[in-house]
């Protein structure tokens, strides 16, 4: 399975013409008035019109869109990696991988907790989140940004703990939930450390996912505090309606919602935050590999069921899965705007879907079908092989 080292993104400049529907990311503006994107070393340098684009002067390459739709990169906000492209929870090499071929360009770990062995004493669980951060900075899988090291909070840990961790590059939590810290009142002491350091945090929503994991109410959500309402639908077993929305309601954090857990829920979560205003706090992950196991096209199909059954326009739920996710997490893509890297997502109609057109098509319920997917620049795959079929790809014509 392909793994690369960090060597920095592409060089030179990239033209992407032709574009037929350009999604920003961003959930109140979430269609750009552009058919071009010029790139330059990895990163978005303009978006416009391909002939001011091309006018402002030569490129080492062109990409033709054809008329399809360009999006930002998808981000899984919740998977659980352990070491390269390799789960132990489904004994499968390549699950990574498979995922950018739906779609995905960066993932966020909620905490290596499939990891063999994995230890619970303070000094085991700091060195392994370290290692994992290390790990997968130093060596993506297919070109994936893994974004890993997410220690799972254990009784005993002290504040310098989280300082030591920050000074070593941790910056994310494990499910708080997921290890022997359980009460409101003990995660809440620990996710404030956690936020002085820059550290930012997750909270496990509902019943138990994996021996050792427990039940984590409404009110221990409320108290713990958590930036990040982790799979508020539930992963699997969801709390009840009446208190997912209640969540959303009375909690300033973000909401998540992961194709790993309750449908049914996902859509009162979603239509919950849409009638409260506060659709900007929503991002949505997968919380994969897991029991049901590896969902490539997991965010896809989440985009899906939420515009198809959830009533959100396909655009808006597009920025739901990158946009939103970027600005939450913190990311340096996730929006097509200048500055950011240049992941990208070409994507069209599948073909023979009964809608019109690309959003039209996600809205009456298909996934689209991915031609090309893009990383800091790079194109990392073509036509994808877990997607149906995208009604026009894009063609790298060179220099």
């Amino acid at each position: 399975m392909a793994m690369e080292a960090i060597s920095g993104p592409a060089k030179g400049r990239i033209l992407v013409r032709n574009i037929g529907l350009l999604l920003s990311g961003d959930l109140a503006a979430p269609i750009l008035e552009a058919d071009a994107i010029l790139i330059e070393d990895g990163r978005i340098l303009a978006i416009g019109r391909g002939a001011e684009l091309a006018a402002r002067g030569p490129v080492d390459s062109t990409i033709d869109a054809h008329g399809g739709a360009v999006s930002p990169g998808l981000v899984d906000s919740h998977v659980h990696p352990v070491l390269g492209d390799w789960t132990p929870r489904q004994n499968q090499m390549g699950w990574v991988e498979s995922c950018l071929n739906g779609g995905i360009t960066t993932m966020i770990s909620a905490g290596e907790v499939h990891s063999p062995g994995r230890p619970r004493d303070i000094i085991g669980l700091k060195a392994h989140a370290i290692f994992a951060q290390r790990s997968f900075h130093n060596l993506r899988p297919a070109g994936v940004k893994v974004l890993a090291g997410a220690p799972v909070l254990e009784k005993g840990m002290v504040e310098s703990d989280f300082a030591e961790l920050a000074a070593a590059g941790v910056t994310l939590l494990g499910e708080v939930g997921l290890g022997t810290v359980k009460a409101g009142y003990e995660a809440r002491e620990m996710v404030a450390w956690a936020r002085k350091y820059g550290i930012q945090s997750t909270i496990h929503t509902g019943g138990p996912s994996v021996p050792g994991s427990g039940y984590i109410d409404r009110d221990t959500v409320l108290e713990a505090d958590a930036d990040i309402i982790g799979h508020i639908n539930g992963g699997h077993t969801s709390l009840s309606e009446a208190h997912v929305c209640e969540l959303c309601e009375r909690s300033t954090r973000a909401i998540e919602i992961v194709h790993n857990g309750n449908e049914r829920v996902a859509i009162a979560a979603v239509q919950a935050a849409r009638d409260l205003d506060v659709l900007h706090r929503v991002i949505l992950g997968t919380d994969s590999p897991a029991g049901s196991g590896v969902q490539p096209l997991g965010i896809l199909r989440m985009i899906s069921l939420l515009s198809s059954i959830g009533g959100i326009p396909a655009a808006q739920a597009i920025a739901l899965a990158t946009g939103n996710t970027a600005r939450i997490r913190n990311l340096d893509s996730g929006l097509i705007e200048p500055g950011r890297a240049a992941d990208l997502v070409f994507l069209d109609r599948a073909q023979h879907s009964a809608g019109r057109g690309l959003l039209h098509s996600i809205e009456l319920g298909d996934i689209p079908g991915i031609g090309g997917v893009m990383i800091d620049g790079t194109m990392r795959c073509g036509r994808s092989r877990n997607t149906p079929p995208a009604e026009r790809v894009p063609e790298v014509l060179g220099h």
